[in-house]
């Protein structure tokens, strides 16, 4: 029988295990998603309404066991949890307040008597989702695809299950009827099965661009629409008139978060060079004053890598860039002891020659590039074959005017670091994927776009 470990980074301990799903159990699942669509989709939006709002409710009850089985499960630090599960309670109320009034009939004047599109759901949506932000991944995905009365079947990272089982049981627990939203225990090899069963009508998923380009290609050849989130490599561009102190925090607290491990972190820093020294030096400081530790402790503020390839890949890409050039100012290596941390880390003097430059940088380390004018930072920033989020740092309204035009992003920041928000659409462009979660945009990603015409 196959198996999925629950392993702690900070301890390499293991924590549980379950047996992966059998053809035949998948197939059950599959089954009753299908037959709960049915009335699922029938079932009022005040009654749907009702149930998110509980969801929300469990979630924020059971916050801190929730928050510290995501600690336990993949590495961040508790505070990140706490928050990462609040946000989850925000999105289903969000969601359970705007839904129905987002995919209300529209009238369209024309010719005929009467014309409108209404917007249907498709049916079962197939989500396969990260370890990063284990709940909050999953909940922005199905909060609008249940609400618009969708089913969902969640297939999460190998190393998160306990987080999964767990995310299914508040829907239970909330009151949605069994099949609407289930876990699915499976093998990344079973997925092209579900993909291509012929229940299900879309795929999300937010991962690698490997991950993203198999699964594209996968439902592409069933005709099947797909939402991709991938990854990204940030610019974070201060100019010469910007707050420094400010800004030196604010791209200290974008590029750890999760100790790197997130898509829309900031990674890479062009710091125009009239204020390059000033903002290397505070960047500096404030990298060497994160405590790093204990994810469970309150006082630390950079917990560990997921995985231990995870180690092994940042490990390879700052040695190798350092091989050829690149200069460390703080940080670039492991720690000691047990555990999958490492040192959050400085780079200097990179070049196009380097893994660190056109890699997607997933762990604690920030690359740091002066330039000498604007056109240059959009120049820098834009060449990266992803396009997720950009910050740019100025005091000049027409100055940021520029960079919200020409950056290659599917948002753009302005004295604040790119984070998600359930009423702002989110996703990117180029190789960081297509499509939209959040808001009306992302809601409307997952149902028929229904033309209706009525003539005398």
């Amino acid at each position: 029988m196959k198996k999925m470990f629950s392993i702690n980074p900070a301890t390499e301990e293991v924590l549980a295990e379950f047996p992966v799903l059998t053809k035949n159990q998948l197939e059950e699942k599959i089954d009753l998603s299908a037959s709960t669509f049915e009335q699922w989709k029938k079932v009022s939006f005040s009654k749907k309404k009702y149930l998110m709002k509980r969801a929300s409710v469990i979630l924020l009850k059971e916050k801190e066991k929730l928050a510290r089985t995501i600690t336990l499960e993949m590495g961040k630090t508790i505070r990140e949890s706490l928050m990462e599960v609040e946000k989850c309670a925000v999105v289903c109320n969000y969601f359970a307040e705007q839904a129905e009034n987002i995919v209300k009939k529209e009238i369209i004047k024309t010719e005929a008597k009467e014309s409108y599109i209404r917007f249907d759901p498709i049916g079962i949506i197939f989500a396969i989702m990260p370890w990063n932000f284990p709940f909050w991944q999953v909940f922005r995905a199905a909060a609008p695809a249940l609400m618009v009365g969708n089913t969902m079947l969640l297939k999460h990272a190998s190393n998160v299950p306990q987080s999964s089982q767990l995310i299914e049981k508040i829907f239970l627990e909330a009151g949605f009827p069994k099949g609407s939203f289930q876990n699915l225990l499976i093998d990344t090899s079973m997925s092209k099965e579900v993909i291509n069963h012929k229940y299900v009508r879309a795929v999300t998923l937010t991962g690698s661009e490997q991950a993203g380009s198999i699964v594209a290609a996968t439902a592409g050849a069933a005709i099947k629409k797909t939402i991709l989130e991938l990854g990204g490599s940030d610019p974070f561009i201060i100019l010469d008139d910007a707050d420094i102190k400010k800004a030196a925090q604010m791209a200290t607290s974008s590029r750890l978060i999760v100790t790197g491990q997130s898509c829309i972190a900031a990674k890479r820093f062009i710091v125009n060079k009239k204020v390059a020294d000033e903002f290397l030096k505070e960047f500096k400081r404030l990298f060497e004053e994160k405590k790093v530790g204990d994810p469970l402790s309150l006082q630390t503020d950079v917990g560990s890598l997921s995985s231990k390839q995870i180690l092994k890949t940042i490990e390879k890409q700052v040695d190798d860039s350092v091989k050829v050039g690149a200069k460390i100012v703080t940080g670039g290596k492991k720690m000691a002891g047990k555990g999958y941390f490492y040192l959050p880390t400085i780079l200097i003097n990179v070049t196009n020659n380097m893994p660190v430059y056109h890699e997607e940088t997933f762990g604690p380390v920030a690359v740091v590039f002066v330039v000498k004018d604007d056109s240059e930072a959009i120049k820098i920033a834009n060449d990266t074959k992803y396009g997720l989020g950009a910050s740019v740092w100025t005091k000049s309204k027409k100055r940021s005017e520029r960079f919200i035009e020409e950056l290659e992003s599917g948002s753009v920041f302005i004295n604040s670091i790119v984070k998600s928000d359930p009423r702002l659409p989110f996703g990117g462009i180029k190789m960081s994927g297509y499509g939209r979660e959040l808001s009306s945009y992302g809601l409307k990603e997952f149902v028929n776009i229904k033309t209706v015409v009525m003539e005398n």
